[in-house]
């Protein structure tokens, strides 16, 4: 994608509601691992009920990614992104004061069902709004986004050892999509821009062509491995590192730190370089941080690694989205609908592959799936590169 030097990237009152408002969906989605032991302590969960709740905003954000397009055709983007981020503030509510984990676990589920319906307009309104500077702003509101899940567990394990509770860091959430509502709510929603899309080759079964595919699996791939770091990397420190369990989780801060880094900097170079190539590099990065990970021979180059990788795969996610969206960009409110739904997957599927995995072999040969993984990817982003370049 070319970008002419003119072009000024300005971030208006939407920009920034768009910004708000996806690190308080990420700080939602981010918040049910941290608070899990207290869940657990307080309804008697085993480790199994436990994971019903992250498996219940999986299965939330796949349904809705398939939902979302309709819902802004039917109801408008204005209804469906206020609506989205209401029900997830409400979701929240659910799980802080549920005594039974049946209601702890529909709480999860509202969160991430319409949680996605609010996201969904945020990724398609920013699409909309900048056009071919698309992925600055998309870039950009994931730092944002990696800023909201970093502050989650501090909230979390904060609030509670302050004595105010874990439940305040959810009520602060609630706090945070009311006062958006407040300030925000007068203000108009972008509509679809009316630009000429590249004559690409539409897909017989649907609206969105076969490009905006390759790229979207793609991207379910490259959550797939962001969330592997995220589910198991303490456990592969403590398990295969030898270290103990609180320096292994207090360690994965810097896989956060890194995150926020790493697409703070795509952000800038996303304005000189363009998404095609920065993802290759983002791959490259990847790569080299998850083989120091894997095969260290010490555990400070472990760490070390895990703080390369997360520089890299934090921008998998954006920079597959700019694309995928930029594909289907006369229909932006469907790609990206279906980009969530995918995401969805991935955060369902992807932990859970690595852990079976885990159990039948061991946590450190289950990561080469995670190698493995990172190949496909490299492959595919050639082939969905050359795919665009020929269209």
């Amino acid at each position: 994608m070319f970008i002419s030097p003119s072009a000024v990237f300005t971030r208006d009152r939407f920009t920034w509601l768009a910004y708000l408002m996806l690190a308080f969906f990420s700080y939602l989605q981010a918040i049910v691992g941290p608070l899990m032991p207290f869940l657990r302590d307080e309804l008697h969960l085993n480790y199994s009920e436990g994971a019903l709740h992250s498996s219940a905003l999986a299965i939330g954000m796949i349904v809705s990614g398939f939902l979302a397009d309709g819902a802004v055709r039917r109801w408008g983007r204005w209804w469906v992104f206020w609506g989205g981020g209401a029900g997830m503030a409400l979701g929240a509510l659910i799980v802080a004061i549920g005594m039974h984990p049946a209601i702890t676990i529909t709480g999860a589920w509202m969160m991430g069902f319409v949680g996605t319906f609010l996201i969904t307009c945020i990724q398609s309104g920013l699409a909309d709004r900048h056009g071919p500077l698309r992925t600055i702003a998309l870039t950009e509101s994931n730092v944002g986004a990696s800023i909201g899940a970093g502050l989650a567990p501090l909230l979390v394990g904060g609030l509670q050892r302050i004595g105010i509770g874990w439940r305040s860091a959810l009520y602060t959430a609630v706090l945070v999509w009311a006062v958006a509502y407040i300030v925000w709510r007068r203000d108009p929603m972008p509509v679809p821009a009316e630009e000429t899309v590249p004559p690409v080759k539409r897909s017989r079964r649907g609206t969105l062509p076969r490009l905006f595919w390759i790229y979207w699996a793609t991207l379910v791939i490259g959550v797939a491995i962001e969330w592997s770091f995220v589910v198991w990397g303490a456990d592969y420190m403590t398990s295969v590192g030898g270290l103990r369990r609180a320096d292994a989780s207090m360690l994965m801060s810097l896989y956060f730190l890194a995150m926020v880094t790493g697409r703070f900097g795509a952000s800038r170079l996303s304005r000189r370089i363009e998404p095609n190539r920065l993802l290759r590099i983002a791959i490259g990065i990847t790569l080299a941080g998850f083989l120091a990970f894997w095969i260290a021979p010490a555990n400070v180059v472990m760490v070390a690694g895990l703080f390369v990788a997360g520089l890299g795969v934090c921008n998998l996610f954006p920079l597959l989205m700019s694309l995928a969206v930029g594909v289907g960009a006369d229909h932006s409110d469907e790609a990206s609908g279906r980009v969530m739904a995918g995401a969805g997957v991935a955060i369902f599927g992807g932990p859970q592959i690595l852990g079976a995995v885990a159990d039948q072999a061991g946590i450190q040969a289950a990561y080469g799936v995670v190698g493995v993984l990172l190949l496909a990817v490299m492959g595919m982003t050639t082939y969905a590169n050359r795919a665009a370049q020929r269209s």
